[in-house]
């Protein structure tokens, strides 16, 4: 025992000296004037880090970190406000790999440490939302809990690699990680109540979570309700699977059952399926097995609806060879989408079925392999990869999402002819896949992805579903395209562009609340009248929305503070179960539950939200609404809507995206009456 003492020893002398040339930085820090406080804080910052990288380091700063904080250590920072800081945003700043962002970020969450914990009363984070912030911040860095640094980390990040672990160790520690695994699992169910097409991530964390209920070290049994469902959904699903026994185990015990046991398993699949969004690869193996056993055994392994099930026998051969094609242990989670297509009903659109047979067959050029196989791997071929992606989009046509790229755009259009024009996107995906080239018009003129200069994004982007991974970069060329053959018209390019890029449904009627040149608010009031005579029952004589439109929003934080322009499709306006007015709407981002500040927070379940849509009562959803189509003919009646629901929306608009949009004029310029 006794070198363990001497150690110790040593390690606490070391830790001693530190935090005393740390105070001594923090005095400097707190006597320098304001203007002269940007040449202290580099010392601060170099003791601070000295400082995390010992042993208990982290509860020293935490002690430490309302001094800290009022000596002006984050001021001029986005940590100067931690009410607003975003959970999702720590995890990218601490593998940021420079060293004073790691130092700032950590101090940020011994801060918040702090806060939770009564010890320091900050005047703008209450205690709960701090242990909140960091439930979250713990539950989506999970790994840094349980797992060693990798040698790409090690090598890349060096002794700071470490020093985030044993910064996470100490929150977790403290907050406690039965919290951690109940606020992940909560935000695993959130995603999924979304059902977007990729899933790779959920699937990465609950693989994670289960590993770690294995292990004897760890103690995780008695947190995570609801995890259960989620893990025995890819790995214990039925009977047959529930010790998850492998591929060829399950396979042999398929031939050994009778017809009952077999649709006790493919029902018990289907349930799964359906009750999360995701599926076992044990799945693909159960479908693959039923395509010699009958069709009412596939229908049940697919959960279909009657509608689904005639669909089923009525394209019995295709069906039957798009499992055969595209279903793998690696693709299984196009079952959902062929489920969900089918239950849809589009086969019985005619071109539908023939560009499926073609899609079957499609040749692929070089250059759509290649991309296909750089993201998926070789395993299934990319020709089955691509055709899984067709069922998924299809299936699921409002969990298309544009990944971390800036092609909202291209993903909504995606989006919009999946769900109402679906051999158009079959199209598309077969000019793209097969020629490497696509063609679309602007009024009249010819314009090919292949001769149109850089799109929206700069880069290629790779972390797209295969539908999108091909058709995604030849249509943010034409969209950049068709904005540039427009741009020397007045106003806002959307209201040629939208029309002609996502199809004849988008209304050509076409409403801003945005002087192009200047960026002011302009006539608010017609606008928003406009949109009530166009969009709410009450007002365009309780007229359903007939086909989605293309609009934008301004997008906000937490802090209702501008962010950017925002491409979205309103899919229909309808009281929700409290008989409050909302507007649904799909958004492209990946994860439409966001909180865009002044109580305005996107909705994505619990108020009669479909798969895939969010929602926003009527009046919120305006506040951030800056374009909108209508059809010019239908006129509505504007003039019946109050002029203080109108001031109402206009007093988010100022309060929030729109506070530095006031023409000199002031309000009665920008057309409020």
């Amino acid at each position: 025992m006794k070198p363990t003492a001497d150690v110790a020893n040593v390690d606490s002398t070391v830790l001693d000296k530190r935090l005393a040339s740390l105070d001594d930085a923090t005095t400097a820090l707190e006597q320098a004037a304001d203007f002269g406080k940007t040449t202290k804080l580099r010392r601060v910052i170099e003791q601070l880090r000295r400082v995390l990288l010992q042993p208990g380091g982290a509860a020293a700063v935490q002690a430490r970190v309302q001094r800290l904080d009022e000596a002006g250590l984050f001021t001029g920072t986005d940590w100067a406000t931690p009410e607003i800081l975003v959970p999702g945003f720590v995890g990218p700043g601490l593998h940021s790999g420079d060293a004073d962002t790691v130092v700032m970020e950590a101090v940020s969450e011994l801060r918040a440490l702090a806060i939770a914990n009564g010890e320091y009363a900050h005047p703008s984070l209450s205690a709960e939302d701090a242990r909140q912030f960091l439930t979250q911040v713990l539950a989506m860095n999970l790994e840094l809990l349980f797992t060693p640094p990798s040698e790409a980390e090690r090598v890349r990040e060096g002794r700071t690699a470490q020093l985030i672990r044993d910064l996470f160790r100490h929150l977790a520690d403290v907050i406690g990680y039965d919290v951690v695994l109940d606020k992940l699992v909560d935000e695993i169910w959130r995603i999924l109540r979304q059902r977007p097409i990729q899933v790779n991530q959920v699937v990465s964390l609950i693989t994670r979570i289960a590993v770690w209920r294995g292990d004897p070290n760890v103690d995780l049994v008695s947190s995570g309700q609801g995890v259960d469902r989620l893990i025995t959904a890819l790995f214990g699903t039925s009977e047959a699977s529930r010790d998850d026994p492998g591929l060829d185990v399950f396979r042999a015990r398929l031939e050994a059952m009778d017809s009952a046991g077999l649709q006790y398993e493919a029902s018990g699949f289907a349930r799964a399926m359906h009750d999360t969004g995701l599926v076992s690869p044990y799945h693909a193996e159960l479908l693959q097995f039923l395509r010699h056993e009958g069709d009412y055994l596939l229908a049940e392994a697919l959960g279909l609806s009657d509608t689904g099930k005639n669909c089923l026998l009525r394209f019995r051969d295709l069906v039957h060879r798009l499992i055969e094609e595209a279903v793998t242990p690696q693709t299984a989670q196009c079952i959902y989408g062929l489920s969900l297509l089918l239950d849809r009903g589009i086969l019985y659109e005619p071109p539908v079925v023939p560009g499926l047979w073609r899609q079957i067959s499609l040749e692929l050029c070089p250059s759509a392999r290649a991309r296909l196989i750089e993201a998926f791997g070789d395993t299934p071929p990319p020709e089955a990869r691509l055709l899984a992606g067709v069922l998924s989009m299809l299936g699921l046509p409002l969990g298309v999402g544009q990944g971390d790229n800036p092609t909202c755009q291209s993903a909504r259009a995606l989006s919009m002819w999946a769900y109402n024009d679906p051999d158009y996107l079959l199209q598309m995906v077969a000019w793209a896949a097969r020629d490497d080239e696509i063609v679309m018009h602007f009024e009249g003129q010819r314009i090919s992805s292949n001769d149109s200069l850089s799109g929206v994004a700069t880069a290629m982007p790779i972390d797209l579903d295969p539908v999108s991974l091909l058709v995604v970069p030849h249509l943010d060329r034409i969209y950049a395209e068709m904005g540039r053959r427009c741009a020397d018209r007045p106003g806002d390019p959307h209201r040629w562009v939208n029309p002609e890029f996502h199809g004849w449904w988008a209304a050509r009627g076409f409403r801003i609340d945005v002087d192009v040149e200047t960026g002011n608010l302009i006539d608010l009031d017609g606008f928003l009248r406009g949109f009530f005579a166009g969009y709410h029952p009450a007002y365009n004589g309780g007229q359903p929305l007939v086909h989605p439109q293309p609009a934008g929003i301004a997008v906000t934080d937490s802090a209702a503070r501008y962010i950017g322009w925002h491409a979205i499709t309103i899919l229909r306006v309808a009281p929700d179960p409290s008989d409050t007015m909302r507007v649904y709407f799909y958004n492209p981002n990946n994860d439409s539950g966001q909180d865009w500040g002044d109580g305005v927070v996107v909705s994505t379940a619990g108020n009669g939200e479909r798969f895939g849509e969010a929602s926003l009562p009527f009046d919120q959803f305006a506040s951030r609404l800056y374009i909108f189509h209508v059809d010019p003919l239908e006129k509505g009646e504007p003039e019946k809507v109050p002029a203080a629901e109108i001031d109402e929306i206009i007093g988010y608009i100022e309060r929030s995206w729109g506070a530095d949009r006031l023409p000199a004029g002031g309000l009665q310029a920008a057309g409020r009456r």
